[in-house]
């Protein structure tokens, strides 16, 4: 009884070690599935991070003048661009707190804004490498406000920043464009 046991055993367990390892070895090469709801802990690299969620509806607004893109959600559709310019007004005492610099502010302005309920614009200062340098060497400063813009990303000529406080008054959508903001939509390329 034992030998017959044995017999019918033994090729079974051999199936199965064998389709274990031949499913172990095929796991390591494997690519897991785009539509993969989760990976084992254990699978994943410590320093791996996940992909960015692409939205597949998605608005891009492209500024070629100054090399720069920026990536919106769907929700924001037909956007409208509103032109504005900073002043940078001098640290020197000899100055007087005269106009030192100036450049551009491009704001994308949400298309739900209405004169009735205004709302959050994502405002992009252009700063020239050499008045961005400037402004760090504490030459001029923008605004009432005791910070400067934090840099939002640059390229060969010029550094995109968000202003200091923009959002100071709370308007509608402020939290909306914090959240795209965090998601770092601005991207660069270098011009001629």
């Amino acid at each position: 009884m034992k030998s017959s046991y044995r017999k019918s055993v033994l090729p079974m367990a051999a199936a199965v070690l064998a389709i274990s390892l031949l499913a172990g070895c095929a796991g390591k090469n494997a690519t897991p599935s785009p539509n993969a709801s989760s990976t084992p802990a254990a699978a994943v690299s410590p320093s791996a991070s996940p992909s960015p969620t692409v939205d597949p509806n998605s608005v891009n607004y492209s500024n070629t003048q100054y090399g720069f893109g920026f990536a919106l959600p769907s929700s924001w559709k037909g956007y409208s661009i509103v032109s504005d310019q900073w002043e940078g007004l001098s640290l020197k005492s000899d100055d007087g707190g005269k106009v030192a610099e100036t450049g551009p502010i491009i704001s994308i302005r949400d298309p739900r804004w209405t004169q009735q309920t205004p709302r959050q614009d994502i405002p992009i200062m252009v700063f020239t490498l050499d008045q961005w340098n400037s402004l760090k060497k504490e030459e001029y400063h923008i605004g009432a406000a005791p910070l400067d813009p934090s840099e939002l990303g640059r390229n060969n000529k010029y550094v995109f920043a968000l202003p200091a406080r923009y959002n100071y008054a709370f308007p509608a959508g402020y939290e909306e464009v914090d959240t795209i903001l965090k998601g770092a939509p601005l991207k660069t390329f270098n011009l001629n």
